[in-house]
């Protein structure tokens, strides 16, 4: 093993190389090392990924310990019958069978790990609980017709710390755990190439910025600037990246590491905007969550080594409807004035129709009764980023008439088909049927009281002040395919590629069809939990046979 700088790397020792050390990579590092593996973590950025700028919501079930405290039944087999309905098949019922199994687990790995969770339950219907509740139904549990295949559970477990905070308490404690078990992490490092001997992945060539107090500045751009570069990528988070880039270019050294085995987990490619409308079709415009690194490199590295790639006309973009829960009593319409589907559906599920089929040009209709509910309903169930939100759309983001037909002509939609949409739900709801749609019967109610009210929940904004004080942020769900019972990267052909693993958004996985919150996080974890295994066993075997 050779190393041109010892500043960064102790000595030659190392048994596995992560690439990108974000919740997938933490966990990759730290099964590796808890597997007797000397493991070296390579980052971009200064680590954390998406995970870190995330909600902190792990997506688990099967009867976990928080959930039991809850008064939660759950069970393996209920969970699957609704993952199934969710992964449509994007991996084999064993997988997902296995990755429910585990679930129950995964919270206590967690817990040994350093994360908090708590088990007070969110009453109402939340896209983000407020910081009194940290377990809530992050998904379609309960929305037809997803409700009609498994019983509805609460399974969003939310990272005990204060607002939009979890995500980076998760991070950081994985982060601390990983390094107190003698994982060695190098930010500000750029994998530029795979080494191979034949077919096999045996090392890595990066480069890293070597400077310390170039290091600690671009620490500082970072930390300052992460957070609002996911909610205004174009005005800060690209901008930032051009700095930040310059800064490691200033510093950087070339090295290379040999090693029993790489596992590849530096992100998706949401920022890569070549690839996004090569790939993503109408998503190719949404706004990007995640960071500057979430640009298909480690996906590139993967095919550089003849790996197969899957699912990358895959994205998501959520644009929740709630909070306050009111809105979602209102009815969602496409400037034909169709209804989109029941409101009451996961963020990302709404918002796949929304994209696939209406163009992602969609507004919200409520009346009067509605919105004043929906105001009042602020208080209770808000995060400071929702009250921002709010305070835009209660005063210049909405518009207002006093007949559903002048509303229409406002907002560019269809009076007869807006007409006969409410007209249909508000029959519904009168005959005792309910929604047409099947919303949820608490969750109806008629539109029939003036003034009437409209809001552009578009997922590809149609005015730039939307965009920035209301925006439905994505990220991709295809990468590279990987064997499921190992992690191994795979040809085109099955045949696994020895020495080389992929996890979280750069592999296919169990989130690689459909998101809801938290179920990225969680197959990031299970995903890169089985690479660290299985570089680990990679490592032992070279050893027995050296």
């Amino acid at each position: 093993m050779v190393s041109k700088k010892v500043r960064l790397i102790p000595d030659d020792n190392f048994d596995v190389v992560v690439v990108g050390f974000g919740g997938a990579g933490a966990a990759a590092a730290i099964e590796a090392a808890d597997n007797g593996a000397r493991v070296l973590a390579l980052d971009l950025s200064v680590g954390g990924g998406a995970t870190r700028l995330s909600g902190g919501i792990v997506y688990c079930g099967g009867g976990t310990s928080v959930q039991k405290e809850a008064g939660v039944e759950d069970s393996p087999e209920n969970m699957f019958n609704y993952m199934k309905q969710e992964a449509q098949g994007v991996v084999s019922d064993e997988t997902l069978m296995r990755f429910c199994e585990e679930s129950p687990g995964m919270v206590e790995w967690l817990k040994e790990n350093g994360v908090e969770f708590d088990s007070s339950l969110c009453p109402y219907k939340a896209s983000y609980p407020t910081d009194k509740h940290y377990l809530y139904f992050s998904g379609n549990e309960k929305a037809y017709p997803y409700n009609e295949h498994a019983k509805p559970a609460a399974r969003g477990h939310r990272t005990v710390a204060s607002g939009l905070a979890s995500g980076k308490v998760l991070f950081n404690s994985l982060r601390e755990s990983a390094l107190m078990k003698g994982v060695h992490f190098i930010p500000v490092a750029r994998v530029t190439e795979l080494i191979m001997d034949g077919d096999d992945v045996t090392g890595v060539k990066f480069t890293a910025l070597n400077n310390e107090p170039l290091r600690k500045l671009h620490w500082l751009i970072t930390k300052l600037t992460a957070k609002m570069g996911n909610f205004f990528p174009d005005l800060i988070g690209r901008p930032v990246d051009k700095v930040t880039d310059f800064i490691w270019k200033l510093g950087a050294e070339d090295y290379e590491v040999h090693t029993d085995a790489v596992i590849l987990s530096a992100g998706g490619f949401a920022y890569n905007t070549e690839w996004m409308e090569r790939y993503t079709g109408p998503y190719a415009k949404i706004t990007p969550l995640g960071t500057g690194g979430d640009d298909g490199n480690g996906i590139k590295l993967g095919m550089s080594a003849g790996g197969a790639i899957g699912q990358m006309d895959k994205a998501t973009s959520w644009r929740f409807i709630s909070p306050p829960e009111a809105y979602i009593e209102g009815v969602s319409v496409g400037t034909n004035g169709e209804r989109v589907a029941n409101e009451d559906l996961y963020g990302a599920t709404h918002s796949n129709v929304m994209v696939r089929e209406y163009g992602a040009d969609c507004r919200l209709i409520l009346d009067r009764t509605q919105w004043i509910k929906a105001l009042k309903q602020v208080p209770s169930q808000s995060q400071l980023f929702h009250w921002a939100m709010s305070a835009y759309l209660f005063t210049i983001g909405h518009k207002r008439a006093n007949t559903l037909e002048d509303l229409a002509k406002k907002i560019g939609v269809n009076p007869e088909g807006l007409r006969k949409t409410v007209e249909e739900y508000n029959e519904g709801i009168a005959s005792g049927k309910g929604d047409p749609h099947h919303k949820a019967d608490n969750l109806s109610s008629p539109i029939v009281k003036a003034p009437y009210y409209s809001i552009d929940i578009s997922n590809i904004p149609n005015n730039i002040l939307n965009g920035l004080m209301y925006p439905a942020p994505g990220l991709t769900l295809g990468g590279l395919v990987v064997n499921e019972e190992t992690g191994n990267v795979q040809t085109a052909e099955g045949k696994d590629i020895k020495g080389l693993y992929a996890a979280g958004r750069t592999a296919v996985g169990v989130c690689s069809n459909s998101y809801v919150s938290g179920l990225s996080i969680a197959d990031a974890f299970f995903s890169g939990r089985r690479a660290g295994r299985s570089a680990a066993a990679d490592s032992v075997e070279a050893t027995k046979e050296n």
